[in-house]
């Protein structure tokens, strides 16, 4: 599923992680980079780890053959986005076959999901696993940015597919990623969103010109990524009624375009505004709901994140656009498109109560994806993710219903 915005990322750096949208769990790909000969290679080695390690370990991987002493975290209480430098020691009790990559991996510590990708060749390749010197510390030492929310690293070797066997279960991932130090504090607060009761229901034609809309609290998306200051407006409002979800979208948009008009369509790659839904707040079940300027619409049922996602699963939502402007013309300035959607609460996965009861909470995010120039992606959100993927979950806000 990485064509389905894996990689909506902060401006700045979408151009340059674009053909990093794979596997987030794989190692770094070879980059066809002359390898040294072992007699080239000089690691640097100590007697002994520094005593003053924020994380110890002790744990081994390969049968006893790597020992992971710990890691140094420098400064070890940082602010969010402030550089740290991470310091890892390794001791080799035995010598091992050539061939094996270095991978650091900061993840969601509840989910494992991949928060920043900090693969490198160790010592800068200085010291491949296969060259260490038996009885020997080696120290690799390299730079990260401190994440936007907590995580955890986690750390090892692969080869070709595999990865470096880490000895105790209960000293990593599951996915032989060894567990290392955990970074930041408290996870930025959860928006909430209290989304009134119609007392008419909204007209879905697209004009958000009804009495409902009026009367409903407007929230304005920030960017997806790092809650920055977006640069197009989005605003959205939400309702509901006995028997339905209503959304309505507000798009700033000088551009205005789409090429993908079938329901379904991929429309996630081009430009949209979405709704993701977990009714029961499991941070498991969801539904992705999305609109195009054409009004073409995607759907989809997930059981799990990212996982066994159903297209064949209806909706049964209405929709409607309005554009003030010249679809598909780049030659002139458009001004915006509203999107109103009608979602049936019966079809939802997991729904608790129909009609939702009084105070009951989901989880949920509203989205846009933007092309600015058509060249460069914008992502926006209600929640801000801090990750680029907006499936992640955690990170969905409150839909409280008054």
């Amino acid at each position: 599923m990485c064509p389905s915005r894996l990689c909506v990322l902060p401006l700045l750096t979408l151009t340059l992680l674009l053909a990093a949208c794979r596997d987030e769990q794989a190692g770094p790909r070879p980059r066809g980079q002359r390898v040294p000969t072992v007699e080239q290679l000089q690691p640097r080695t100590l007697d002994a780890a520094p005593g003053d390690l924020t994380f110890r370990s002790g744990a081994t991987f390969g049968g006893g053959a790597v020992v992971y002493l710990g890691t140094r975290v420098t400064p070890a209480q940082a602010a969010p986005g402030q550089p740290v430098l991470l310091s890892h020691y390794f001791q080799a009790v035995r010598k091992l076959p050539p061939g094996y990559g270095f991978f650091v991996h900061l993840v969601d510590p509840n989910t494992g999901q991949m928060l920043q990708n900090a693969d490198h060749e160790f010592q800068n390749g200085l010291a491949p696993l296969g060259t260490w010197p038996v009885g020997k510390v080696i120290e690799d030492t390299h730079g990260i940015q401190m994440p936007q929310v907590p995580a955890r690293v986690v750390l090892g070797f692969w080869r070709g597919d595999e990865r470096l066997p880490v000895d105790d279960p209960r000293a990593q991932d599951g996915m032989n990623r060894m567990l290392g130090p955990e970074l930041g504090g408290k996870s930025p607060e959860l928006p909430e969103y209290k989304v009134l009761r119609a007392k008419k229901p909204p007209v879905i034609d697209g004009a958000l010109d009804d009495e409902a809309w009026k009367e409903a609290a407007p929230v304005v998306l920030r960017g997806s990524f790092d809650g920055r200051p977006v640069a197009l407006r989005t605003e959205a409002r939400l309702v509901y009624d006995d028997a339905n979800l209503y959304v309505a979208f507000d798009a700033e948009d000088p551009d205005i375009w789409g090429t993908l008009l079938k329901r379904d369509d991929p429309i996630y790659e081009q430009e949209v505004v979405e709704i993701f839904l977990d009714a029961n707040a499991d941070g498991r079940t969801y539904n992705e709901l999305q609109v195009s300027p054409h009004n073409v619409i995607f759907d989809a049922y997930f059981p799990a994140r990212r996982q066994g996602m159903d297209t064949g699963w209806d909706s049964g939502m209405k929709t409607a656009v309005k554009v003030r402007g010249t679809l598909d013309n780049p030659s002139d300035r458009d001004e915006r498109w509203t999107a109103e959607l009608q979602i049936p609460f019966a079809r939802l996965a997991e729904v608790p109560n129909v009609p939702p009861r009084k105070g009951e909470r989901w989880r949920f995010n509203l989205y846009r994806l933007e092309h600015l120039g058509r060249s460069s992606v914008e992502g926006q959100a209600f929640s801000p993710l801090f990750v680029g993927d907006f499936h992640a979950l955690p990170r969905f806000g409150w839909l409280t219903f008054d």
